[in-house]
């Protein structure tokens, strides 16, 4: 069974950096995806890296955002700059296939954009 551990996320105001962590268990991922949902919407997917570390990002935080990976430590980071209020949302990481999450979802961690 394979959990998800995300982590890193806090209040932070507009134009500023936070950095999440997502840490799998259990099964090594390929392609990992962030996924966050604001109130009130879907889930959305906003970046992927595969086994060979190419990047593709959501057009909303693209030159923003930043995905990364450490195999050693089957983990996931993604570096959010200049974040906007519209950004607040809890982030959620997970194995992505044919563009869909692959597994159950962890807690997430939440991230909200405010003065």
């Amino acid at each position: 069974q394979v959990q998800f551990v995300e982590s890193g996320g806090g209040l932070v105001q507009p134009g500023g950096s936070l950095r999440l962590s997502c840490a799998a268990s259990g099964s090594w991922i390929s392609t990992w995806g962030w996924y966050r949902q604001a109130p009130g919407k879907q889930r959305e997917l906003v970046a992927t890296i595969t086994s060979s570390t190419s990047t593709n990002y959501a057009g909303s935080v693209k030159g923003r955002f930043t995905i990364s990976r450490d195999n050693a430590k089957n983990t996931v980071y993604l570096q959010m700059n200049s974040l906007k209020p519209e950004d607040t949302a809890v982030y959620y990481c997970n194995r992505v296939v044919s563009n869909s999450p692959y597994y159950a979802w962890g807690q997430g961690t939440q991230v909200t954009v405010s003065l």
